[in-house]
């Protein structure tokens, strides 16, 4: 079987075990929890970054990270696509997931300021700049959820696991505020397995 290193606290390994349950794949990994912030000397092994998720192939191989991770295990069966071929609607869906991905980073980046960085040493300019990348992207989403289509591909899938985060950690207090139709949508995608099940926790 695969491996997939992971935490219920990632919003990137919540990308990748999302993908896994909506592709049929989720039977044939073992998943294997992982705190990427401990001195565990194995997970740089795996992936010399140190972060998760890192999925290990069944040749030994690692992949990493998640846009990288979930393309491939779209690779692996015949189903529904999260990742069109080509054509237009592949770079949209590429560009929902990197603007997602992109609003995890600033929110991963203001945890790490405020509960990691010794409180002297918070740069509070730092954080207000992350906020502000939040709330321009989370305002891009409300406009342009209106043209998306009702098939749940890697980019609307991307952002139920930045919504969920944000949700999570609470990065930019309530993100619904203002932005219905998003707030809308996002209820809309807890009927689905994948969204129920992976939800993040402690």
């Amino acid at each position: 079987m695969m491996k997939l290193r992971y935490s219920h606290t990632s919003p990137y390994a919540r990308k990748v075990w999302m993908t896994l349950i909506e592709c049929g794949l989720d039977h044939r990994v073992e998943m294997v929890p992982t705190n990427a912030w401990a001195s565990e000397a194995d997970l740089t092994a795996d992936n010399p970054l140190s972060k998760v998720p890192a999925l290990i192939l069944e040749d030994g191989q690692a992949l990493y990270d998640s846009p990288v991770i979930c393309e491939y295990l779209d690779s692996l069966h015949t189903g529904h696509k999260l990742f069109p071929a080509d054509g237009q609607e592949r770079w949209r869906q590429l560009k929902i997931q990197a603007l997602a991905d992109g609003i995890l980073d600033a929110a991963v980046a203001i945890r790490v300021e405020e509960t990691l960085r010794p409180e002297d040493k918070r740069w509070s300019g730092w954080i207000d700049r992350q906020k502000a990348a939040i709330t321009r992207s989370l305002d891009h989403l409300e406009k342009d959820i209106g043209h998306w289509s009702s098939v749940f591909l890697i980019g609307p899938l991307t952002v139920v696991a930045t919504l969920g985060y944000l949700d999570f950690r609470g990065a930019v207090g309530d993100w619904r505020a203002g932005r219905p139709h998003l707030a809308h949508w996002y209820a809309t995608t807890h009927n689905r397995r994948s969204v129920q099940e992976t939800e993040p926790k402690e």
